[in-house]
């Protein structure tokens, strides 16, 4: 069928800036598009709405606007598309979607255009088995659920037209920004982009933008320091807001002694100077850096050596061997003089510019082996504490330790399932950066633990795509590693992943492989999991008696290693595959023993999947009651557990169990519930559903 429109709306705009001053001529220029635009609509309706003043009419039905604003770094061009984002967002009301490509971060981790697109289709409410392999097919889906609604797009730092090209809607009605210090030339040549460049500001709309923060009496006193801190920030809104924030802090300071001040400052910037500015900016954040306490400018260059698009109060504390409480209120000191953005409570980010000012500072101040011990400790922190995380969304694992905890690490205290998905999803950007940086290193051996102990949440989430990525990024690690252990590990990983995005041509040889290189190995809890992998790979090629036959090898090297947790989960697998071959007793004698063990164990996911499994025979053996106490137990678990589209899964086998019972009316009645769940989260099961809902009510 084709893509239903998405039932979620998304509004991801960041914060508007509420003393957003300076480019008055520029946003006249920009709203204005969208008005002039207006006269072409073939519909028929001008689209006007009365009251909303120049620019606040949606794009009609008949045009498609994309915006390129283009400027050095630290020119203001995030700001200006938000703040323009923000005026025109009720225009939209289908959504907003926002993303930040990262295209000249200087850690290298710049967001691809499969990630970017990939990160819409979730917020759309896509579910994973649902997005297609290969970036152009996942952009055709994009564009076709965005097709004859209004959508706000946002693209954020693009390197070049290439990484923009699949995230453009080209569909009617919607506005794409787009934001580069590049001129992205293809867009207007090929997509009819309407361009702006911004430039520093002038020295009037400087002095409006300081008196936006400082009031007009402090800066009509000080006319000459004024225009001296304008010259010296370069006209930059980065550089002014700086110098605004340590004089709103000190309103007893003269702006003539901070003038002074500035231009007593260094500062080199050395990698913008070419193309970005030729003022000396570096200036003014040394000048600022001036302003805060010893250990928050000690603190500042370690940030450099964090390679994600944002960090935590933990991870800033295990950078710099700090205690939790004086990480925070030196990341506080420093947001205080906007040397470090606040994009989420809880959460800091650098912008590049002071990025890089930051890396060379950390360049000349600390020694590599400073450096050196800093990123240990950082990668520790990650791989520690997502590791921490694999026992509690999948006792069943097997998880290779990452060795005892450094000193100076802050790994978070996960007390919990909730815990620690919450902890995984918060970081979920910023841990597959870290994947990525430290085989980029050469830190092998943390890229791959890491990536390994993000399975099990690849899986619960259903990032198929990006768990096929990283679990490439690792075993490309563990080859280099040369030990077969390593390899079979990373084989495996690969291999689970590419058996959930359908890959089997590929996933079948990886695992064959790694059951060899554990079989050589003597590895007798290697080939069992990895049998347990072949067996979910001969399910969805059809071959029932073929995944029975794995778990079954699996079951009994569990049974002999003595791992309960895996051993419990095995025999409901078992269970479930002789169910599917209509061997329902068989199916019961191995999910009451599996239970009995989950339950044992505290496995509250185990114990619900036990649970339909043994419903599911009740149900093929006649035993109706019985099947719904067993339907039951599942569904309270999987509400209980935040499972939707397993409760789903429950409804519809519970309307089956009543409308065998000859309860039509309660059949209908849950199975609505099912398909309500269903389009909520836009599953293709729900047509599914439909169907039998109508084939039931043709029968009453």
């Amino acid at each position: 069928p084709a893509p239903r429109p998405p039932t979620a709306v998304p509004a991801q705009l960041p914060h508007d800036l509420p003393t957003f001053t300076g480019r008055r001529a520029e946003l006249e220029q920009v709203l204005a598009l969208l008005t002039d635009h207006s006269h072409i609509n073939h519909s028929g309706d001008r689209g006007d709405r009365g009251g909303r003043g120049v620019g606040d009419d949606a794009p009609p039905a008949g045009t498609v606007v994309i915006s390129a604003i283009g400027g050095m770094a630290g020119i203001g061009k995030t700001t200006l598309a938000v703040h323009w984002a923000h005026r025109v967002a009720d225009r939209f009301p289908d959504g907003q979607l926002y993303v930040n490509l990262r295209g000249f971060a200087p850690s290298g981790a710049v967001m691809g255009a499969g990630e970017a697109v990939r990160v819409f289709l979730d917020a759309l409410g896509v579910p994973p088995e649902r997005v297609p392999h290969g970036v152009d097919a996942q952009a055709a889906l994009y564009r076709s659920l965005l097709a004859g609604r209004r959508f706000l797009v946002l693209l954020d730092n693009a390197r070049d037209t290439e990484q923009v090209r699949p995230l453009l809607p080209g569909t009617p009605g919607c506005l794409t920004i787009v934001t580069s210090r590049n001129q992205l030339s293809g867009l207007v040549s090929a997509h009819g982009a309407h361009t702006l460049s911004l430039r520093p500001l002038d020295a009037e709309q400087a002095r409006v933008f300081l008196e936006r923060r400082l009031g007009a009496g402090r800066l009509t006193a000080e006319a000459r320091a004024v225009a001296e801190i304008a010259a010296l920030c370069g006209g930059l809104p980065l550089a002014l807001a700086c110098v605004a924030a340590r004089a709103a802090a000190h309103p007893g300071f003269s702006l003539s002694a901070i003038a002074a001040e500035l231009r007593a400052a260094h500062g080199s910037l050395d990698a913008f100077s070419r193309t970005d500015t030729s003022a000396n900016v570096g200036a003014v954040f040394s000048w600022s850096l001036g302003a805060v306490s010893a250990e928050a400018a000690h603190l500042f260059p370690l940030l450099a050596l964090h390679p994600g698009p944002d960090f935590s109060v933990s991870a800033t504390a295990t950078l710099a061997e700090l205690p939790l409480r004086r990480a925070r209120s030196l990341l506080a000191e420093l947001a205080d003089v906007h040397l470090v953005g606040e994009p989420a409570p809880g959460r800091y980010a650098l912008h590049d510019l002071l990025r890089a000012h930051a890396a060379e500072l950390l360049e000349e101040q600390l020694p590599d082996a400073g450096r050196e011990a800093a990123t240990e400790r950082l990668y520790a922190y990650y791989l520690h504490t997502a590791h921490a995380t694999e026992p509690l969304l999948a006792p069943y694992a097997d998880p290779m330790p990452p060795g005892p905890l450094p000193a100076g690490v802050h790994a978070e205290p996960l007390a919990g399932h909730e815990q620690a998905l919450a902890w995984l999803a918060a970081e979920y950007p910023v841990l597959l950066g870290v994947v990525g940086a430290a085989a980029r290193s050469g830190r092998d051996r943390a890229a791959c633990l890491l990536a390994w102990s993000l399975e099990p949440f690849f899986d619960r989430r259903g990032h198929w795509h990006d768990w096929a990525t990283v679990q490439r990024i690792a075993l490309d690690a563990a080859l280099r590693l040369s030990d077969p252990a390593w390899e079979a590990r990373g084989l495996r990983a690969l291999a689970r992943a590419e058996s959930r995005l359908g890959l089997h041509g590929s996933a079948r040889p990886r695992l064959d492989r790694a059951l060899e290189l554990f079989a050589e190995l003597g590895d007798d809890i290697g080939r069992a999991d990895t049998h347990r992998s072949l067996g979910w790979t001969c399910d969805q090629e059809g071959d029932l008696p073929g995944a029975l036959h794995h778990n079954r090898l699996a079951m009994e090297l569990f049974r002999h290693s003595g791992r309960r947790a895996a051993f419990a989960s095995v025999l409901n697998s078992v269970g479930w595959y002789h169910a599917l071959l209509g061997e329902h007793r068989e199916a019961l004698s191995h999910c009451h023993e599996a239970l009995t063990l989950l339950q044992e164990l505290g496995d509250r996911y185990g114990q619900a999947a036990t649970w339909h499994t043994i419903a599911y025979a009740h149900h093929h053996l006649g035993r109706h009651p019985n099947a719904l106490v067993g339907y039951g137990h599942a569904l309270a678990l999987y509400r209980e557990l935040g499972v939707p589209y397993l409760e789903a899964c429950t409804l519809v086998h519970i309307g089956d169990t009543q409308a065998a019972m000859g309860d039509h009316a309660t059949a209908h009645e849950v199975r609505q519930q099912a398909l309500t769940l269903l389009i909520t989260l836009g599953h293709p099961d729900a047509d599914q559903v439909r169907v039998r809902i109508a084939a039931s009510e043709r029968c009453g």
